[in-house]
């Protein structure tokens, strides 16, 4: 199936690593420019080449996503260098649980505030886009954990106040095309990830997290990033407000 992605262009946040790096690579794959950011600067550098290494162009910088006018200045930046916005994806995300007030503080700083801040950065540019092509697409990744708890926990709590923060995107912007939808992924394992340290470090947890999803397994990035890719593009034009799994039937809901 041709994504209509050709020519257009992709802004990923966290994209040097795991599931937003297999976003980026996949938007390449479908012919879009991208730009990401990361904190750190060598993987910005290699994942770049590796990018433009599939024929497109690209961009990337190193940018703190708690850095409200850093982050901003990156979108913008973005687009006048790869020529607009298209469609923007807001992967990062803090990685933090718990209850103490320094994990509440980064994950609302990070992936609540970074996915306003880019989005308010983003939105001239998508409509424009929009208003061009018929079609354009606010990402926001998510995470099962929004609907599953045992305790308090700053991640899952700010993982569902993005599903929340996207419906009322979506509804403000569908007039004038620009879409928002949200991927909400269950356990997605990588070397080097969080579920790949548990794997190292905490062996017998990870084959319980295993059985646990009836599939018998955990998702890989690319899975989820086909997930994404897909919401993203023209062929999704009138699925906007929605959040999809992509979980495995890890969890247990109806999702209405």
């Amino acid at each position: 199936m041709d994504l209509q992605l050709k020519g257009k262009t992709a802004v990923v946040t966290g994209g040097t690593r795991g599931i937003g790096r297999a976003i980026a690579e996949l938007f390449a794959d479908e012919g879009a420019n991208v730009a990401i950011c990361a904190r750190n600067a060598e993987q910005v550098a290699e994942t770049v080449k590796a990018l433009e290494g599939r024929g497109v162009k690209a961009w990337g910088a190193v940018v703190d996503i708690a850095d409200g006018p850093v982050l901003q200045g990156f979108i913008r930046d973005a687009a006048a260098k790869l020529g607009g916005l298209d469609v923007l994806v807001s992967n990062a995300s803090a990685l933090v649980q718990g209850n103490g007030e320094d994990a509440w503080k980064a994950m609302f700083d990070i992936d609540i505030m970074g996915a306003v801040r880019s989005f308010e950065a983003a939105k001239p540019f998508l409509e424009a886009a929009a208003e061009k092509t018929g079609d354009a697409a606010f990402i926001l990744i998510s995470s099962v954990s929004a609907a599953e708890t045992d305790n308090p926990n700053s991640y899952g709590a700010m993982k569902a106040a993005l599903i929340h923060y996207a419906k009322g995107v979506a509804r403000e912007n569908a007039p004038k095309k620009v879409r928002c939808n949200v991927v909400s992924p269950g356990t997605v394992f990588f070397e080097g990830g969080a579920w790949g340290k548990v794997k190292a470090n905490a062996p017998a947890f990870f084959e319980t997290m295993i059985k646990r999803n009836p599939t018998g397994r955990m998702a890989t990035p690319e899975e989820i990033a086909a997930a994404t890719v897909f919401l993203a593009s023209p062929r999704s034009a009138f699925t906007t407000g929605t959040n999809m799994l992509v979980d495995g039937a890890i969890s247990r809901r109806a999702n209405f």
